[in-house]
C-alpha cells in the first residue's frame, strides 16, 4: 500500500466517524425531554413518517443534482470551444456568456427561469426543469473556465510533439491535449459538482418538492426547527460524502491521484 492510499483510506475512516458520531449525538438525544427529537425518533410511529417524508426529497435532489452536472459538462465544452479559436472575435463569444451566466447569483436565475421565461417565451416550465436549465447555465460558466483552465496547464512541448506528428487541430486536441486536461481538471470539476448538489436546495422557493423544501414544510407542522433542520444537514453530509467518493473513485480509475502527488513531490 503506497502513501496516497494509506492517506486515502485515513480519510474515509474520519468521514465515517465523523458521520457516526452525528447518529449517535441525535440517538443520545432522542431520550432527552430537553430536545424534540421524537420528531425524528425511528423508535415511534410519527417519528418513522416524519424520516420517511423528509428522505423522499432525496430523489429530486439526486436527479437535479445528475441532471445539473451532466448539462453544466456539456454545455461548458460548448461554451469553451470558441476559446480555442485564435478570431478575437469568436474569442470574445466565450468571455461574454462566461461573464454573463457566472455573474448572475444562482438564485436570481432560478427566479428569472421560472417567473420571467414563460412571459417571453410562453413557455411554462415546471420548477425542475426551471431549476436544472438556470443551474445548469450558471455550472456550465465555471465548467468552461475549468477547462481553460486543464488545457493551459499542458505544457508547451505537448503542443509542439503533436504538431511534429503533423495532427490536425481536432487530432491534436482529442487525442493528446485533452485526455491530459481532463485529468487535470478532476478535482476542479469535482468541487463544481459538490457546489451544484449544495445549489439545488435553492430550488426549493419555487415549489420544488426536494430535501430542503420537505425540511421546511415539516418544520412549520411539527414547530421543531432545530431538530429538523439537524436531519437536512445529515442528509447532504451523507450525499456531499457519497459524491467526493465517487469523483476520487474516477481520479484513481483515470490516474488523475497519482499525477497530482507526483507533482506535489517534484
Amino acid at each position: 500500500m503506497n502513501a496516497h492510499d494509506a492517506r486515502s483510506r485515513l480519510w474515509l475512516r474520519l468521514k465515517l466517524l465523523l458521520l457516526s458520531a452525528s447518529v449517535l449525538f441525535l440517538a443520545g438525544c432522542a431520550s432527552s425531554e430537553k430536545w424534540g427529537w421524537y420528531v425524528i425518533s425511528p423508535t415511534t410511529k410519527q417519528g418513522r413518517i416524519n424520516i420517511e417524508f423528509l428522505l423522499s426529497g432525496v430523489g429530486w435532489t439526486v436527479a437535479l443534482t445528475v441532471c445539473c452536472v451532466l448539462l453544466s459538462i456539456a454545455l461548458g465544452f460548448v461554451l469553451y470551444l470558441p476559446a480555442l479559436s485564435r478570431n478575437r472575435y469568436v474569442n470574445l463569444i466565450n468571455r461574454v456568456l462566461v461573464e454573463l451566466f457566472r455573474s448572475i447569483p444562482p438564485l436570481v436565475s432560478i427566479l428569472w427561469v421560472y417567473y420571467g421565461l414563460p412571459v417571453l417565451t410562453g413557455w411554462n416550465l415546471n420548477p425542475f426543469v426551471s431549476g436544472m436549465v438556470a443551474l445548469s447555465l450558471y455550472g456550465a460558466a465555471f465548467m468552461s473556465e475549468i477547462y481553460r483552465g486543464g488545457v493551459q496547464s499542458i505544457e508547451k512541448g505537448q503542443f509542439e510533439a503533436a504538431d511534429s506528428l503533423a495532427l490536425s487541430t481536432y487530432d491534436k486536441m482529442v487525442y493528446v491535449i485533452f485526455p491530459q486536461a481532463l485529468r487535470r481538471s478532476l478535482p476542479a470539476m469535482g468541487n463544481q459538482f459538490v457546489i451544484l448538489l449544495k445549489m439545488s436546495s435553492l430550488v426549493s422557493v419555487i415549489g420544488l418538492s426536494e430535501v430542503v423544501r420537505r425540511a421546511n414544510e415539516l418544520s412549520v407542522t411539527e414547530y421543531r426547527p432545530l431538530e429538523i433542520y439537524t436531519f437536512l444537514v445529515l442528509e447532504y453530509l451523507v450525499l456531499v460524502l457519497l459524491l467526493s467518493a465517487g469523483v476520487r473513485w474516477v481520479e484513481r480509475r483515470l490516474g488523475a491521484d497519482e499525477l497530482h502527488g507526483s507533482r506535489f513531490h517534484e
